[in-house]
């Protein structure tokens, strides 16, 4: 027994967004399947992959339009990626979609493919390193597609994970938007004395804190645009005291095998340390990254609010050279 989904990626006809008529993506996964993550844009682009990872990239083809992203998680264990990505498969092939590329862990570049992807953020989706499938299919042409469906799915001992992105094909002349304000870009170039004399505590006394609110892209070890008052205050902090060296920790859940988590939390203190050096000028010379995988919680790994607690990055003083 399945339960039927429908997925409109005309998602926003009803409202007046698109002249153009619907056209509707059906999709069927197994009862139990819990949908943990939904996106709907009404304009946005899908860097839909067509190849596997080549050394450098992840060669795509790029939809623009209504855009759809959905992820499931479906308590079963035993499975495979290819048991349970094989039905969708034939779904998409009987309305009409051609399958354009398909590959698996290792041979899709494994770790490598996966952060050049997008996907969406845990815990709504996990994927294993090891365990997982990839296929796009496309309705129409690849050099012309209109409409195309990137389907991930990645499994553990118990469980497994599905994401489906759909996307169709809109001319901007299509899509009416609603005038959206601008709000006054925030200015974080500066930060606070309060927040710095806080952040300065913190280190003195503990040797450590945790950099607040920072986000980073869906799928990428890439820091959000911001801004992020930790950082300009961890700026703001390395500027009045030119003899400190800090090292940024990143940190993830228990979600995951701990070589794939210690190159993300790595990744993303990385990214931290290339954002304070970049935006901010602090000499690299003083700026260290690392990574420690889940190996230091500061709560309990069992919840979801616990396991968002887990997954930061800390800057801690490192001795005066």
């Amino acid at each position: 027994m399945k339960t039927a989904l429908k997925f409109a990626v005309w998602a926003c006809l009803s409202a007046g967004f698109f002249a153009a008529p619907a056209s509707a993506l059906e999709i069927e996964l197994p009862v139990g399947a819990r949908l943990t993550a939904e996106r709907l844009s009404v304009l946005d682009s899908f860097d839909a992959p067509v190849a596997v990872f080549d050394g450098e990239v992840v060669p795509h083809l790029i939809v623009e339009g209504a855009i759809e992203r959905r992820a499931w998680r479906i308590n079963s264990p035993g499975l495979t990626p290819l048991q349970v990505i094989l039905p969708l498969r034939e779904q998409l092939v009987r309305q009409g979609y051609d399958l354009v590329f398909e590959c698996s862990a290792r041979e899709c570049g494994g770790f490598d493919f996966r952060f050049d992807v997008e996907v969406l953020p845990g815990p709504n989706m996990y994927v294993n390193i090891a365990e997982y499938r990839y296929l796009t299919a496309v309705r129409g042409t690849v050099d012309a597609p209109e409409a195309a469906v990137g389907v991930l799915v990645s499994v553990t001992r118990g469980t497994a994970y599905v994401q489906i992105i759909s996307a169709a094909s809109a001319r901007v002349a299509d899509v009416v938007l609603p005038e959206l304000a601008v709000p006054p870009k925030a200015d974080d170039t500066e930060s606070s004395p309060v927040a710095v004399n806080a952040l300065r505590q913190q280190l003195l006394n503990t040797g450590h804190t945790v950099l607040a609110e920072l986000d980073f892209a869906i799928g990428t070890t890439n820091l959000g645009g911001g801004p992020f008052a930790s950082l300009a205050a961890l700026a703001a902090f390395m500027e009045e005291e030119p003899s400190v060296r800090v090292l940024l920790v990143g940190h993830t859940d228990t979600i995951g095998d701990l070589r794939s988590n210690t190159a993300l939390s790595k990744a993303r203190a990385t990214s931290v340390r290339d954002r304070l050096i970049g935006q901010y000028g602090v000499d690299p010379a003083r700026l260290e990254a690392e990574g420690t995988a889940y190996l230091a919680p500061v709560a309990s790994n069992l919840t979801e609010e616990g396991r968002g607690q887990n997954r930061r990055v800390e800057a801690v003083l490192l001795p005066t050279q």
